[in-house]
């Protein structure tokens, strides 16, 4: 019997999202995306402190921030020997409301890639979804430098990065239904919520539909899930990035997956063209609770976890 793995990868690209690249073997994902805090994650484990410790040796007494680069770019090296694919790299959530330093950094990290022997086709630049951070990836999108912009959670900044032109974009579908959950409390209904009527499942759907209609070519990655459920009402998105537990359970898993997600099947959606100048991007994501406070959130985590690791770096130097 195929698995419900092998079927989604049937009409979506199967992504790892995890630090831990000896998992990526045994799913066999296309791509893989990391982010601050899954690297801090695996660098505590005995696998990887070796990686952690050649990186800060040969690197000492270069400024922090350089040290944390040749870490992450480590990382993506070794991650990118196994996936076919592409990896994401991000920039560091502090320059997330600084266009210049973030655009600065993306050349950096290309640049080591690079040094490497690595293709730049082959990574993606994780910026956070920012009015700025937008801008920066307009930017490095023009000089060949593809981008993901992360920490996405409404229709106002998916239509900005698309005008950007940015290659991909991350929407957070479990972050968006925690939020939905916890700020409904105990009149939440799992049941009524779930499904097609999950909260994330929608906004990505709305999301999709949205390039699909007005003819983007800027890829639509559906992430940060908590369930299989969510995963396979959105199959057929672009692509779907996924952590190894879930990944796991849809390997061990005969359920039948059906296509959710089309450019044919959401043609008919009735969704007006959003003109995204600077003004009308802050109002909209300021008119939306839930995106302005996730986002808020997600740049604060990603930030605390880089210092957390600044901090691992120092005590082994």
């Amino acid at each position: 019997m195929t698995s419900a793995l092998d079927q989604l990868k049937q009409y979506t690209t199967v992504v790892a999202d995890t630090g831990d690249f000896q998992q990526f073997i045994q799913f066999k994902p296309q791509d893989a995306t990391t982010n601050p805090s899954l690297i801090l994650k695996a660098v505590q484990k005995d696998d990887y402190k070796p990686l952690l410790e050649k990186t800060v040796k040969e690197h000492a007494g270069k400024p922090m921030g350089q040290i944390i680069d040749h870490l992450l770019v480590a990382f993506g090296t070794e991650i990118l020997k196994i996936v076919p694919g592409r990896v994401s790299t991000e920039v560091d959530a502090r320059l997330s409301f600084d266009t210049k330093a973030s655009i600065d950094k993306g050349r950096e990290i290309i640049q080591l890639y690079e040094n490497a022997g690595i293709k730049r086709e082959r990574v993606l630049i994780k910026l956070a979804s920012t009015w700025e951070g937008i801008r920066a990836a307009e930017v490095l999108q023009k000089e060949g430098i593809r981008c993901n912009m992360t920490l996405l959670f409404s229709l106002a900044q998916a239509a900005a990065c698309a005008d950007a032109g940015a290659q991909l974009i991350s929407p957070f579908v479990g972050r968006i239904y925690d939020w939905y959950k916890k700020s409904a409390g105990a009149e939440w209904d799992e049941v009524k919520n779930g499904g097609a009527n999950d909260p994330g499942v929608q906004s990505v759907r709305r999301i999709y539909a949205y390039y699909k209609k007005f003819g983007y070519k800027t890829e639509v990655m559906g992430a940060s899930f908590r369930t299989v459920s969510q995963i396979m009402e959105l199959a057929g998105c672009d692509l779907l990035t996924i952590s190894p537990d879930l990944l796991k359970k849809l390997a061990d898993s005969d359920e039948k997956v059906e296509r959710k997600l089309s450019p044919e099947a959401v043609s008919n959606e009735n969704i007006e063209k959003i003109g995204v100048d600077e003004p009308t991007f802050r109002f909209l994501v300021n008119e939306d609770a839930m995106a302005t406070e996730k986002l808020a959130e997600g740049i604060r985590a990603f930030a605390a976890d880089a210092i957390k690791l600044e901090k691992l770096i120092t005590a082994l130097q």
